[in-house]
């Protein structure tokens, strides 16, 4: 949640080392923010820093000569002098900082403790440990923004949208991002239940066991026709290569159009973001704009190496930030036509500034706009093909620890004659009503994938179920069977 980001993030976030000043670096920043990154080895969100030059004197003793705090350290003394226990110096700081954020109501401005920083620093390596989602908080709830691709959350059958109501049963209502991101994560081997809260239905309780989460981002394979398919499951800092890696498999292998999948990808490094749009947009044309204060910066297409192929890219709900800049680029500096869903909708950025402690605070501090000036925040790209899911692929998982059995009636029932009836099986009235006929499609189900013929549906006719209903999604993809027929239009034209 961000398990690997704690948000879903439009943004880099910039990681300054604690010092006597804190300054915000104008537009040049962007183009030497890759520097930037390595240098302080700390970057794994999306985070965009411009701005005029500001000195913002973090000196303990100088704060106090300022006006605006006196009402701070007032109220601090008076803790510390009538509070009938002895106050906790830390937690009260950290309590007063923590307000301060949260009087912005902003939920992508965020106060990171000791351990949250660190945690969110580990995010720079090749792997964590973890279930393997990015969540966000919003109106003081957990959301799900995706799961990444082949983690412990994606084949538990968790989705972009569902609400995290409570980790090992302690209600996390109110938390931020950063907090539930320490409650969730944990040891590869060791497992975490999560309420989860999907639309209307009920909670349903899902028992994750973590594991490593590699950070692999790009993933390709040849469809019919020689169209490419090419996954790219977050921006991180090899991507780019690993994308050109791929595109140069692709190409051996006779590629003569491309479908470009973002779908669930919330995000990562602006610098990854602004190398990959350049591969498909003309020289010289718009790739982005950065707003502050109403003042704007564009970034434009620089010379270097272009993809010559025609080219779809596919989006969802689930698509956010970095993959909402790659999106806009393309769609209005390149003509590449969007297919899927409307995309999540970020369109602020942030910068991450370390404290002497090792705490850090995530400030918003300016807008990011599409090439041709539009402003996506909380409204997304509408894709200009809008296909939807299968209404089974919509399905909640099936909590393995329950067994199902004759005679019973529940959500949970109904839920698994829609996934038997998806994959195959006659399991008469879809009613939630586990009767004889459902029975018989059990043991079906059960003899041709080599399990125990019970009858009932137990934690292995579960993940199996599943995994077949997975499989089919993945094999029927509406939204990927429509870009690529797109890819092939604009191939013969």
């Amino acid at each position: 949640m961000d398990e690997q980001k704690h948000n879903n993030e439009e943004e880099i976030t910039e990681l300054k080392p604690a010092s006597k000043y804190i300054k915000m670096k104008p537009f040049v920043f962007l183009l030497s923010i890759f520097a930037l990154v390595v240098a302080t080895a700390a970057v794994t969100m999306i985070a965009l820093t411009w701005g005029d030059e500001k000195v913002v004197n973090v000196n303990p003793v100088n704060q106090k000569e300022r006006s605006e705090f006196s009402k701070l350290y007032l109220a601090y003394d008076k803790l510390e002098e009538e509070y009938y226990k002895e106050v906790d110096e830390e937690a009260v700081i950290n309590g007063a900082i923590n307000g301060m954020i949260d009087a912005l109501e902003d939920p992508y401005s965020d106060y990171m403790n000791q351990d949250e920083a660190s945690q969110f620093n580990e995010n720079i390596s090749s792997s964590f440990q973890g279930i393997g989602a990015e969540i966000q908080e919003r109106d003081g709830v957990i959301n799900i923004v995706s799961p990444i691709k082949n983690s412990p959350a994606e084949k538990a059958g968790l989705m972009p949208n569902d609400k995290i109501m409570a980790v090992d049963g302690k209600d996390i209502k109110g938390y931020s991002a950063s907090e539930a991101v320490l409650l969730i994560r944990g040891n590869k081997g060791t497992e975490v239940t999560l309420s989860i809260q999907r639309g209307t239905n009920a909670l349903m309780e899902v028992t994750i066991v973590r594991d490593d989460i590699p950070i692999e981002t790009v993933y390709a394979e040849m469809l019919d026709d020689q169209v490419a398919h090419i996954i790219i499951s977050s921006f991180s800092t090899n991507t780019y290569e690993e994308l050109l890696t791929a595109i140069d498999s692709m190409e051996k292998e006779g590629m003569k159009a491309l479908v470009l999948d973002v779908r669930q990808n919330p995000g990562g490094l602006l610098s990854s973001a602004i190398d990959i749009s350049n591969l498909f947009v003309e020289e010289g044309k718009n790739l982005l704009q950065i707003e502050i204060q109403n003042n704007k910066e564009v970034t434009v297409a620089t010379p270097g190496t272009r993809v010559d192929v025609p080219v779809t890219l596919i989006i969802d709900e689930g698509s956010a930030s970095a993959s909402e800049i790659l999106a806009g680029a393309l769609s209005e500096s390149a003509n590449v036509p969007l297919v899927g869903l409307n995309s999540f909708g970020k369109g602020t950025v942030q910068t991450v500034n370390d404290l002497p402690d090792g705490s850090n605070i995530k400030i918003t501090t300016a807008k990011w706009l599409t090439p041709d000036g539009n402003w996506i925040h909380d409204v997304g790209i509408l894709p200009d093909h809008v296909v939807e899911y299968p209404s089974y692929a919509m399905l909640p998982p099936l909590d393995t620890t329950v067994t199902l059995k004759t005679n019973q009636s529940s959500e949970a029932v109904k839920t698994a004659e829609e996934m038997l009836q998806a994959v195959g099986y006659d399991v008469g009235v879809v009613d939630g009503n586990f009767d004889e006929q459902m029975n018989t499609a059990v043991k079906k189900f059960q003899s041709d994938n080599k399990l125990v013929v019970s009858g009932d549906i137990d934690g292995e006719t579960s993940f199996q179920l599943m995994d077949k209903l997975r499989a089919k999604i993945l094999e029927e993809d509406p939204q990927l069977l429509k870009a690529q027929e797109i890819a092939k239009d604009l191939l013969d034209k």
